[in-house]
């Protein structure tokens, strides 16, 4: 546990393992407790992990003005260099892969493997939170209710399936009620989501690149994970069929498993 001091502002970071270098970027409203010990733990021997929260969200200090994707790559950038990485392998996740879009884009030599995982790629034919989906969230959110907060992310984050199982439910309440993250933060965010555009400059990532998506995420659409895809030169796409959009939550052991095979060039 470690704080990083990043242009006016405190990064919380924790670092685990030996190894490889891989960076992992949370997305809207995820702290480092997002991951889960099933996902770090399956990631297993011979990986050196950073999970961080980012800028006004988790253990990390306040946001100062409008959050933008471009700039929390620039976090990204600078928390490599905080912990001494010259180069690493990153994996994003939702919003955290359209950082790390922008990360592989404007500093492509930093970026040595790359794994996008439930993203979006903004511009023509991406598609966003459907609406009905996006006015329960908020409707929740804006109720002043956390426990009803709560039950509506979780049911749109994660696969019917999954959300129906005993017990998962008291883990995910465990998870987001240990490190809060407060609705303005995660408005602020939603605001930078809505402005991500990168789907004509993805031909320019030159880093081998694992795309994965769940064909039941409700959040961002499979569609998206797709198009990613086929924008990015030799792009390997998995889709986990039946999954939500947390699907290293959902299936951490699977998730694990790709991400190892891919950054270790298995």
């Amino acid at each position: 546990m470690a704080d990083a001091a990043i242009d006016g502002a405190t990064l919380y970071y924790e670092r685990r393992g030996d190894g490889e270098p891989l960076l992992l970027i949370q997305g809207m409203s995820g702290t480092h407790l997002s991951w889960g010990e099933p996902f770090l733990g399956a990631l297993g021997d011979g990986l050196d992990l950073v999970t961080y929260d980012h800028r006004g969200i988790g253990n990390s200090g306040p946001q100062a003005g409008a959050v933008t994707i471009a700039g929390l790559a620039d976090d990204a950038a600078a928390l490599l260099d905080a912990v001494g990485w010259e180069s690493a392998h990153v994996l994003g996740v939702s919003m955290g892969g359209m950082v790390a879009q922008e990360l592989a884009l404007a500093r492509r030599e930093r970026v040595r493997r790359l794994v996008l995982a439930c993203t979006y790629p903004g511009g023509a034919g991406a598609q966003l939170t459907d609406p009905a989906v996006m006015q329960e969230l908020a409707g929740a959110m804006l109720s002043g209710n956390r426990e009803r907060a709560l039950r509506a992310s979780y049911a749109a984050n994660l696969s019917a399936p999954y959300a129906a199982e005993p017990g998962n439910w008291e883990t995910f309440h465990a998870m987001a009620t240990a490190l809060p993250v407060a609705i303005p933060a995660i408005m602020a965010q939603a605001q930078a989501v809505m402005g991500h555009d990168a789907n004509d400059r993805l031909g320019s990532i030159t880093a081998p690149t694992l795309v994965i998506h769940g064909t039941a995420d409700r959040m961002l659409p499979m569609h998206n994970g797709e198009l990613i895809a086929e924008r990015i030169p030799n792009a390997r796409l998995e889709l986990f069929e039946g999954v939500g959009h947390m699907l290293w939550w959902e299936q951490p052991e699977r998730t694990a498993a790709l991400v190892r095979s891919h950054v270790l060039d298995q």
